[in-house]
């Protein structure tokens, strides 16, 4: 696996490209995605596909699956993350136990951004199961 990563347009922001020519936008000042706010990224994206295809091997009918994550970071220079906290949002006709228990087998066997992580960094994370029809009503 390779990337490529080049200054573009203005002071503090690059571009990071894969070997299939898709990209990335990453900035120092504020005028995209932080690299710290990638990581953070990284790790929900990385376990939700997980957690997609471990519940449709389940044979549940998952129709989406939201993450909202928090990180809390060192206060002194390299200002690492110390605590990440993940909330799991999944929706569809599924069973509450089988989506807490994709959200545990991603986590602990199978997301390798988290499994990295997790020799530096608390990793905690909650999961909550919503029908369809609860979507539907907001």
């Amino acid at each position: 696996m390779k990337i490529f990563l080049e200054s573009i347009h203005g002071e503090l922001n690059f571009k990071g490209t894969n070997e299939r020519g898709q990209s990335l936008h990453f900035s120092g000042n504020k005028e995209a995605v932080s690299p710290m706010e990638s990581v953070l990224m990284a790790v929900a994206a990385c376990s939700a596909i997980d957690v997609e295809m471990i519940l449709k091997k389940m044979r549940q009918n998952v129709t989406d699956v939201k993450v909202e994550v928090s990180g809390v970071r060192a206060d002194a220079v390299p200002a690492v993350f110390t605590k990440i906290d993940l909330h799991y949002i999944i929706s569809g006709d599924l069973k509450e136990e089988k989506g807490i228990k994709a959200v545990e087998m991603s986590m602990n066997e199978y997301c390798s951004v988290s499994k990295m992580l997790a020799h530096s960094v608390e990793i905690g994370f909650k999961v909550e199961v919503r029908p369809d029809q609860w979507n539907e009503q907001m």
